[in-house]
């Protein structure tokens, strides 16, 4: 039996689709590990981090980095991204660097991300979640709910955001995203 790998969606290649002035694409090669700091340990994390060049952003802030970035999740807590072709084992190179000062948890296979390329994103976006994009830039993230599901969105870059959802409500988010895409074309 020959096991291969799958896309969220279920593809043996990422899927991408170009949508009017929108280009939609689902993400396979990040790799994700939550990291959250132990008690009494937040100056042991910010010098590890700082040492290894992995950025630990403030509330509702995406930092991008070589070869980390990461995202607010909570206070003491942060969603780290790296390419997965050199950190598919993502859990064990953050333990290499943090230790016993944070919990680890590997998270790359539990959701899915799916980058949003185009110049009206704020009009694409209004009508899939309640952040109001006009008033913000690059570098912002958030949590919020894209119809019925739980994501993040994370402002990359201008005319580029990434809407991070739980693998298995893939097919679901890529559908509302499409939607919404086909409603402005």
């Amino acid at each position: 039996m020959t096991l291969a790998p799958r896309t969220p969606l279920g593809h043996a290649l990422p899927e991408q689709h170009n949508i009017g002035g929108f280009a939609l694409t689902e993400v396979v090669d990040t790799a994700l590990g939550s990291l959250t700091v132990r008690a009494g340990q937040s100056a042991a994390v910010a010098d590890r981090a700082a040492a290894a060049g992995l950025p630990l952003p403030g509330p509702a802030c995406w930092l991008p980095g070589a070869p980390y970035a990461a995202f607010w999740l909570a206070q003491d807590s942060w969603m780290i991204e790296a390419p997965f072709a050199s950190h598919e084992d993502i859990h064990r190179h953050l333990r290499g660097l943090f230790g016993d000062t944070a919990s680890i948890t590997e998270q790359t296979d539990g959701w899915a991300r799916f980058d949003i390329r185009g110049e009206h994103l704020p009009a694409l976006f209004e009508r899939l979640c309640p952040v109001d994009l006009r008033g913000l830039a690059p570098g912002h993230a958030t949590r919020t709910v894209v119809e019925h599901i739980g994501c993040y969105l994370i402002w990359r870059e201008p005319g580029r955001i990434s809407v991070i959802g739980p693998r298995s409500s893939a097919a679901a988010l890529w559908h509302a995203l499409e939607t919404a895409a086909r409603a402005l074309a």
